[in-house]
């Protein structure tokens, strides 16, 4: 994904498959892909169906079969037109997707095209048999969403025994030799576990974690009163870059991620630029070439129903359907205001976004978290954490 922030990378200079996408010179200033010639990450609810509840569910799924999914037949077109578009990723999500029938096959046409494909997952499915398919079939990474450890995981995900499952889920990716990562949503129920979760990592053998911010969407818009606090991210954030230095030091070999703040990529750099000036310098370089959130740019969503959105947060907006046009036609056609103005939206921004000193490498951060808050799609992002004099 490109809406990511990589803390190994800045804090000691790892190499990583998706830092090629993140911070490679050819990647500037794209507005329709990742790098030239290249389409954007996409990511794919194959299905809406979900065997949980999640708290925080931008889709809010439900354990029953929704009507009018892509056929099969739809989907392997679908496939054919993101490799004619030089898409490098596709990563396959839901609901939950290996609920759906012919996820196997469909994974399997993916990286026959050549698309470097991922699996989101909540990994109550993934049986060793299964997990064995996934690594034979050529599957690049499973992303396995834990949100805690087992009370508050359980709760949050509302199945008893969730966290259990998944954690099962997790050992046979490893057992398999499937790259695995945990997948944690930061908020106010679980951001007090999160030493707890870089232990569970350690011990778990796992190789990667993502921590997302909370965006409102979905029934995640019925939790902004149980997000962080500006105070509370900034805590996150020091034992985030505390632990990762940590694995680094006693040569632990973890790859670690921030989701859907940029906000994260400028404390990190203002912080190495107290401790490391030199390095702080070079973080400062990949900033700028990255530049901050690229939903509408590098980063696309398509739902089950065959839609095209901005993000997987932002689907009440529509570009059109992958059923009727090609993914690329759909993605380069900025006849709809907003598709055109997510790639070049400096100038629509207001408010703190407008006057903030890091536009260039932060792009004015989460839409949809700004829109839930002000009701202005282009107004500024309330999760961002930095005060006033740190962004003038």
């Amino acid at each position: 994904m490109t809406n990511i922030i990589s803390a190994t990378k800045f804090l000691i200079g790892s190499k990583n498959f998706g830092d090629s996408l993140r911070y490679s010179h050819n990647s500037k200033n794209q507005v329709n892909g990742t790098s030239e010639g290249k389409g954007p990450v996409v990511v794919w609810n194959v299905t809406r169906t979900c065997n949980l509840k999640c708290m925080h569910c931008y889709l809010n799924s439900e354990n029953k079969k929704y009507e009018g999914e892509m056929t099969h037949e739809e989907a392997v077109k679908f496939i054919k037109d993101l490799s004619d578009f030089k898409v490098p990723v596709l990563l396959f999500s839901g609901g939950e997707p290996l609920i759906r029938e012919d996820i196997f096959k469909l994974v399997e046409k993916a990286v026959n095209s050549g698309i470097r494909s991922t699996i989101s997952t909540n990994g109550i499915l993934i049986t060793k048999k299964v997990s064995e398919r996934l690594k034979g079939i050529g599957v690049d990474y499973v992303g396995i969403s834990l949100d805690g450890l087992q009370e508050t995981n359980d709760k949050f995900r509302g199945k008893k025994g969730a966290f259990n499952t998944a954690l099962r889920g997790i050992e046979n990716c490893v057992g398999a030799g499937l790259q695995v990562g945990l997948r944690f949503t930061i908020n106010r129920h679980n951001f007090k576990e999160l030493n707890n979760i870089f232990d569970l990592i350690e011990k778990e053998n796992i190789n990667r974690v993502c921590f997302y911010h909370l965006v409102y969407s979905g029934r995640g818009s019925e939790m902004i009163n149980e997000d962080i606090t500006h105070e509370e991210s900034r805590q996150v954030m020091d034992i985030i870059i505390e632990r990762t230095i940590d694995f680094h030091r006693r040569g632990l070999d973890k790859e670690i991620l921030t989701v859907d703040n940029h906000a994260d990529a400028i404390y990190l750099y203002l912080k190495l630029k107290e401790t490391n000036p030199g390095c702080a310098q070079e973080v400062y370089e990949l900033m700028k070439i990255n530049g901050g959130n690229r939903s509408g740019m590098a980063f696309a969503n398509v739902d089950s129903l065959g839609y095209v959105h901005p993000d997987q947060f932002s689907q009440h907006y529509t570009f059109g359907n992958v059923r009727e046009r090609p993914f690329g036609q759909i993605w380069t056609d900025t006849g709809n205001p907003i598709l055109a103005g997510l790639k070049n939206r400096k100038h629509l921004l207001k408010g703190r976004c407008a006057a903030c000193k890091w536009l260039e490498v932060c792009n004015g951060n989460c839409r949809t978290r700004a829109e839930a808050i002000t009701g202005d799609f282009w107004g500024s992002d309330p999760a961002c954490y930095l005060s006033d004099e740190e962004i003038v």
